[in-house]
């Protein structure tokens, strides 16, 4: 296997491993339902499950918008309104490319979450005052970079997927908000720290059926970041056991592979 393919994204559609794809339709499917639930960003829901017969188009004129965003910040380096400008349309680009359906679009829909990752980062270094709506809105996009790379880019993924998610918690302290900073903070396996935000979220509930419904989901939640905690430390001792071999590139690339079909959301 040729040493580039060490690098290779997990939701790579070739070959054998094409059936990976419907991971990150389960994970993005998850992400839109709990936006109906708990409202953890401003998504246009119509526009995802609706007519998407001019989505191809419409993610190619956001990646426009967002090429020409570049080009003025080549000449405004820094400047924090056009990087939150640029931000919105590579999530935007990537939304569109997903509502598609068509599978040949998640490669692109995930480079677009990747370069607004990046231009989340360098906003959040040029502004004293994060915007709200747009770390409502990066941080799910972040939390399904953190399954649809490999497994070194988890941690860090989900550690900016909880920052993100913090920002909005911080500043608008709602059910909603407190809920998904509960969720995603389950995957930074911090459980203490989650369950500590979880009581915030619960004093927030309105019913006692409110309340136990969302107990129910930390708990299932919790035991997919147990599972996740597991696989990732078998992939990290897979890949030090492989390391001294010829073939410990491959012997990685199907520990990831095998870690996330195993998630219950593949076939």
């Amino acid at each position: 296997m040729a040493s580039g393919n060490e690098h290779r994204m997990v939701f790579d559609i070739r070959g054998k491993r094409r059936h990976v794809i419907k991971v990150v339709y389960a994970i993005l499917a998850i992400l839109m339902a709990a936006s109906l639930f708990l409202v953890i960003g401003p998504f246009n829901i119509g526009e995802l499950v609706g007519n998407n017969s001019g989505s191809g188009n419409l993610a190619e004129e956001y990646e426009k918008k967002a090429e020409r965003i570049e080009t003025e910040l080549q000449k405004q380096p820094g400047d924090e309104t056009l990087l939150l400008a640029l931000t919105r349309n590579q999530l935007n680009a990537a939304q569109q490319h997903l509502a598609t359906g068509d599978e040949s679009e998640v490669a692109d829909a995930l480079q677009q979450y990747k370069l607004a990752s990046n231009s989340w980062s360098e906003y959040l270094e040029a502004t004293s005052e994060p915007n709200v709506n747009m770390a409502q809105q990066v941080a799910p996009a972040l939390f399904s970079l953190a399954f649809a790379e490999n497994a070194s880019s988890f941690e860090p993924n989900v550690k900016s997927a909880v920052e993100a998610q913090k920002i909005a918690a911080n500043k608008r302290p709602t059910l909603n908000s407190k809920s998904a900073l509960a969720f995603y903070t389950l995957y930074e396996f911090d459980y203490g720290k989650a369950e500590q935000v979880l009581a915030e979220a619960s004093k927030l509930t309105n019913t006692k059926f409110e309340r136990e419904q969302l107990e129910n989901q930390f708990d299932t939640e919790k035991k997919a970041a147990e599972s996740a905690q597991k696989q990732l430390a078998e992939i990290e001792k897979a890949a030090k056991e492989s390391a001294q071999s010829s073939g410990g590139a491959e012997s990685l690339e199907n520990s990831l592979g095998g870690a996330l079909g195993g998630n219950g959301l593949s076939e």
